[in-house]
């Protein structure tokens, strides 16, 4: 019969301001906007992540945004695969993002968007 579930679409985060949002994943990640949003009656955006897609959600947040764990491994997060996690470190460095690096030995960092959505980096060589 195959498998029924062969893949991921997209993946949504809530935001309290889009274009605060846009400062982070566009500019800083350099994740690129999908101009084929409808209007769905609420602000937003999606952006692309090689095939798949991050909706951001500018929504009213259910979930608390303070005492959340100071690690994101122990948070519900995202895990995005990058080449050069060095390359990703001196850029959040230098925009005064805080991480922690994964405690599974694997060359992997965590940090938290401006709305505390947890984010897990794992370096994977391209192939």
């Amino acid at each position: 019969m195959g498998e029924l579930i062969n893949g991921m679409h997209h993946v949504s985060l809530i935001v309290a301001d889009t274009s605060r949002a846009l400062g982070f994943y566009r500019d800083l990640l350099g994740l690129e906007v999908d101009g084929g949003r409808p209007d769905l009656g609420y602000p937003g955006v999606w952006l692309q992540v090689g095939r798949q897609q991050i909706h951001l959600l500018e929504l009213p947040n259910p979930d608390p945004l303070e005492g959340r764990p100071e690690h994101g491994g122990r948070d519900r997060h995202l895990a995005l695969i990058v080449s050069d996690i060095d390359r990703l470190k001196s850029q959040l460095d230098q925009a005064g993002i805080t991480y922690t690096v994964s405690r599974s030995g694997r060359r992997a960092l965590f940090c938290r968007d401006p709305d505390q959505n947890a984010l897990e980096f794992v370096e994977t060589p391209l192939v």
